[in-house]
């Protein structure tokens, strides 16, 4: 982990950006059972970890999480769908859940969040899908979300400047003690979606 702060690698306010390029068409559905095995093969890869505990993850990991986000699914209308590319390939997931602590981080928050195997990294998929996540949140009625991003992962950090998201505060990690950024976006009737 970097002990780079925060504040010299994350910008306070950030203005709504215009992609240089045309999105990609991206498709989300709820995960299926099938879904942990494609997540498993598209997230083993050490740059992709590099962030989210810097090692694979076990199939096992997966199987939980997919059928935790089919409950969140059924529960409040949102999830962490998995991500298909024009072709139908599982490429990785996106979308909304409640934060999953209550003695960390934005408790009582609903985060959004994305992960992305890595032969797709640089063509604008994080950011066309995260773009399909707020307009299926603000449908369900949130008037605002968070996203929790590792202060040295500058590709996600990128997509939440796309999203037109500002930094509302930081927490300190309990395990590192590193200061993590928590952005927020308000969810008006017309977002940054709005194309």
């Amino acid at each position: 982990m970097s002990s780079v702060s925060p504040e010299s690698s994350i910008p306070s306010s950030v203005p709504s950006a215009v992609p240089d390029k045309p999105l990609p068409v991206v498709r989300l559905r709820v995960p299926t059972e099938e879904d942990a095995y494609a997540w498993h093969r598209v997230f083993d890869d050490p740059e992709v970890m590099e962030f989210h505990g810097g090692r694979s993850a076990e199939v096992s990991v997966y199987e939980e999480l997919t059928a935790r986000q089919r409950r969140h699914d059924a529960e409040h209308g949102f999830c962490f769908w998995t991500m298909l590319d024009e072709n139908d390939e599982v490429i990785g997931f996106t979308g909304a859940q409640p934060w999953p602590l209550d003695d960390w981080g934005p408790a009582g928050e609903v985060e959004i969040g994305w992960r992305l195997g890595r032969a797709h990294w640089g063509r604008g998929y994080a950011t066309a899908a995260a773009r399909a996540t707020l307009d299926r949140v603000r449908a369900k009625g949130l008037d605002h979300v968070v996203a929790m991003v590792h202060p040295d992962n500058t590709r996600s950090l990128a997509v939440t400047e796309r999203l037109g998201m500002t930094l509302s505060r930081t927490y300190e990690s309990r395990v590192s003690g590193m200061e993590v950024p928590c952005f927020r976006l308000e969810l008006g009737a017309s977002g940054p979606s709005g194309d």
